[in-house]
């Protein structure tokens, strides 16, 4: 396991040097600590299969849940719908938060977004509807380095980016939630696949579906 979880943070940290620019992971965070706590991360999800969650998806939340617990965030919007596999993904994301001890009252829920534009997209509009003044986004270094560029471009609110710093949750890797699979399932669920074309994925994966 050890060995599995190793070989992925070696290969997320090339993705990382690849697609995201300027400040470390660790020097973002710095910077947001001088502001902390920000107001809200939103965190983009991700399928789970078989009902449970992977390793990148448990990277996702264990980093959210990291940022919670040491006061750099107030709250956590968990994004996304029953996209690839029957489960919303942001359900599934808050209870597992919950279950490591968010309070239910600081986490929220989009099951609106389909795509990591979305995600980021839909995640500021209900962070908007909150209230909520400082926003960020809490991924994994790939994502946020791809959505880094559509922020810049398409989004009129700033977003602090904070990608995981993986040595901070490491050693919570070993964490087991069960889930209840017959809950956030999706009523008459059909695969993103089946309901778009290779061409409509793409522009959702480059946010132009979004209205």
């Amino acid at each position: 396991m050890l060995r599995k979880i190793s070989i992925f943070f070696i290969g997320i940290f090339v993705l990382h040097s690849c697609y995201l620019l300027g400040p470390s992971p660790r020097k973002r965070l710095s910077q947001c600590g001088k502001i902390k706590p920000l107001d809200v991360a939103i965190v983009p999800g991700l399928p789970l299969y078989n009902g449970q969650w992977d390793t990148l998806l448990k990277t996702r939340i264990l980093w959210s849940v990291y940022l919670y617990k040491r006061g750099y965030i107030k709250n956590i919007i968990f994004s996304g719908n029953a996209v690839y596999t029957k489960w919303r993904e942001g359900n599934c994301m808050a209870d597992i938060a919950k279950k490591l001890g968010v309070s239910e009252e600081h986490i929220f829920v989009d099951t609106i977004a389909e795509h990591s534009t979305e995600n980021l997209f839909y995640g500021n509009e209900l962070a908007a509807k909150k209230g909520f003044k400082t926003i960020a986004l809490a991924s994994d270094p790939f994502q946020c380095g791809m959505l880094h560029k559509f922020a810049r471009k398409k989004m009129k609110t700033k977003i602090y980016f904070l990608p995981v710093i993986f040595d901070s949750i490491q050693k919570d890797f070993n964490v087991n939630v069960v889930l209840d699979t017959t809950l956030n399932i999706k009523p008459g669920f059909v695969p993103l696949e089946e309901r778009q074309s290779k061409k409509q994925r793409l522009n959702g994966t480059r946010g132009k579906n979004i209205k």
